[in-house]
């Protein structure tokens, strides 16, 4: 391949790759705007990106795609700025994802959407792998009981928090409180619950 070529090619790479993004990043804005139930205008979506309908489905073949897709690209948003976050503690990952959520909580709406219809591509823990290997490491050095079922309590602290996020308005609206204050009452539970599963890990002190 001549260098023309060669650039030509790297030119179409970096357009795509802005034109998804863009078509992401709208989707989320459309989202935010509608709601997650009042149905996403893909004809809006590529209006919004500066590009025909038909391009989205190139992209992402149909609407759960894109919505999977736009999940994703927010969880490779969040790694880029969090590169230690494997090296961190039980309880410092569990902080730092609550923490992350509730200031961007559109994704995990998202999320809940594409679980509650059924969609067998979508995956709740996508970096199973590293998790399994954080936990083990963190069993290894007692931060979490070596005796203890450590993907059960990272499920279960996964579920807590995208719980929360999903419901958080109404159960501000319930108890009586402004969602902020609710927010960070939940965040200290969120955290002792989530301490004394580590048993006192020096990290955490």
């Amino acid at each position: 391949m001549n260098d023309t070529a060669g650039q030509a090619s790297s030119r179409r790479g970096r357009d795509r790759a802005r034109t998804e993004a863009d078509l992401l990043q709208a989707t989320f804005d459309l989202l935010q705007r509608d709601g997650i139930f009042a149905g996403l205008n893909l004809q809006e979506v590529a209006d919004r990106s500066g590009v025909n309908r038909g391009q989205i489905y190139q992209y992402f073949g149909d609407r759960r795609s894109l919505l999977r897709a736009a999940v994703a690209h927010r969880a490779r948003e969040w790694a880029a700025g969090a590169k230690r976050h494997w090296e961190a503690s039980f309880l410092g990952r569990r902080k730092a994802m609550f923490r992350s959520a509730l200031a961007n909580p559109a994704p995990t709406l998202v999320e809940a959407l594409l679980a509650i219809d059924g969609d067998p591509d979508y995956h709740a823990l996508p970096e199973i792998e590293k998790t399994r290997a954080a936990l083990q490491r963190d069993q290894a050095t007692g931060a979490l009981p070596a005796d203890g079922d450590a993907i059960a309590m990272h499920v279960f602290m996964v579920a807590a928090y995208k719980g929360y996020l999903i419901f958080r308005e109404a159960l501000a609206r319930d108890v009586g409180v402004p969602v902020e204050e609710l927010d960070a009452r939940v965040l200290t539970v969120h955290d002792q619950v989530a301490g004394a599963m580590t048993e006192g890990d020096p990290r955490d002190r």
